[in-house]
């Protein structure tokens, strides 16, 4: 039995909670390409995340952001990765809402803690109080990834597969997003 994805899943959460890892297995698992909203902004704009953040600012990353999302959610049945501050924006979660699902992978601040203190690439984390400024992020954040379309919850114990196979279960409870297909149905649609 294989899986038809019938509009885009789009995965949001703070950074660390596993968006483009989960996000790649989830993918593979419903053979369906992974796309990153960050890489794709990089991919457009020839510079870094955080070069953009320097010499253009963070609104005018936000707009090119909303810019690519809306680009990949008219194009492509796919799974999504999204930066962060993504979701925050009310158009974007409408447009992610009416057009694909949002997923929100909610892990715990020591969870994402562990996983982000050792890693350079967090623009938003260069700061003197890291732990205090992903603390502060989480706090104002999780307002927003709240009014995601579905929840998974992250444990510290749960392997990629294992968050994996939890967001297939939540999907399965969209039948606009997630299609049972028999392996016969998909070998003649090729």
């Amino acid at each position: 039995m294989g899986w038809q994805l019938g509009k885009t899943v789009v995965m949001v959460g703070m950074m660390g909670a596993g968006k483009t890892a989960i996000g790649t297995a989830l993918a593979r698992a419903l053979d369906v390409p992974f796309l990153d909203s960050d890489e794709e902004i990089v991919k457009a704009a020839n510079m870094s995340i955080a070069e953009i953040f320097e010499r253009d600012g963070e609104p005018f990353f936000r707009r090119k952001e909303s810019q690519v999302i809306e680009r990949l959610l008219e194009t492509e049945r796919c799974v999504l990765s999204t930066g962060g501050g993504a979701f925050l924006s009310p158009e974007n979660r409408q447009m992610i809402s009416e057009k694909g699902v949002s997923v929100w992978l909610c892990a715990d601040l020591d969870l994402l803690w562990s996983r982000v203190k050792h890693k350079d690439t967090r623009p938003l984390l260069r700061t003197p109080d890291p732990y205090g400024t992903l603390k502060a992020l989480y706090e104002a954040r999780v307002p927003y990834y709240e009014q995601a379309d579905l929840h998974v919850r992250a444990q510290a114990e749960f392997s990629v597969d294992d968050m994996t196979a939890q967001v297939i279960e939540a999907l399965k409870t969209r039948p606009d997003v997630l299609r049972p297909v028999s392996e016969h149905v998909k070998e003649v649609r090729q």
